[in-house]
C-alpha cells in the first residue's frame, strides 16, 4: 500500500469515528494542495474540496501547520511571496500577525482556524513527520463552528488527528 492510500485510510478512520470531514495536503508555493479527502456526509464548505483543490496556506489550519514547520529560511522566502488576501473578518493579513500565530502553532504542535477561510467553518490540524516523502504534509478536521466549537475541537479532535498523524509517520519508509 502507497502513502497516499494509508493517508486516505487514516482520514476514513476518522471520519467514521468522528463524524466529520478529514483532509490531507501539502504546501505547495503560497497555496496548499488537497491529496486525500474524506468528506463527512454533511457539506460544510460553499466551496467543493476534492483531492488537487488549492487553497492560500495562511488562511487554513493545513497550511498554517505546515508552515509552522518550516525552516525559518523558508518560511521567510514564504511571507516575502504570499499575498495574505483577507476572505473573512478573521483572516490574517499581516506578515507579524501570522508570524505570531505560527509561532503559538510551533509551540502547541497544532493549528486550529476559526472562520479565517470561510465564515462557519473552523478546522484543526497537524503536520504528519516525514509525510509524503518528507515533502510536508498536513491532516485536518474540520466542521461548522456553531455546532463544534474549539474546546470540542481540541478535546476530541485533536487526540485523534495526532494518533492518525503517528500512525501515517511510521507508515512512512526511511530513506
Amino acid at each position: 500500500m502507497g502513502e497516499i492510500e494509508r493517508v486516505r485510510d487514516a482520514l476514513l478512520g476518522l471520519t467514521r469515528i468522528l463524524g466529520e470531514s478529514a483532509s490531507a495536503a501539502m504546501l505547495d508555493g503560497t497555496m496548499i494542495t488537497y491529496v486525500a479527502r474524506s468528506p463527512a456526509a454533511h457539506r460544510i464548505m460553499t466551496v467543493g474540496l476534492g483531492v488537487g483543490t488549492r487553497l492560500p496556506a495562511h488562511a487554513t489550519s493545513m497550511g498554517q501547520a505546515l508552515l509552522a514547520a518550516l525552516h525559518p529560511r523558508e518560511l521567510e522566502r514564504y511571507l516575502d511571496s504570499a499575498v495574505l488576501e483577507r476572505f473573512t473578518e478573521h483572516t490574517l493579513t499581516t506578515r507579524a500577525a501570522l508570524a505570531a500565530r505560527l509561532a503559538e502553532v510551533r509551540g502547541r504542535g497544532y493549528a486550529l482556524v476559526s472562520e479565517e477561510l470561510e465564515t462557519g467553518l473552523s478546522s484543526i490540524a497537524v503536520a504528519v513527520p516525514g509525510g509524503i516523502s518528507a515533502g510536508g504534509l498536513a491532516i485536518n478536521m474540520s466542521a461548522p463552528a456553531s455546532r463544534v466549537g474549539a474546546g470540542e475541537m481540541r478535546d476530541r479532535f485533536l487526540p485523534a488527528l495526532q494518533e492518525a498523524a503517528r500512525g501515517i509517520a511510521l507508515a512512512v519508509p526511511r530513506a
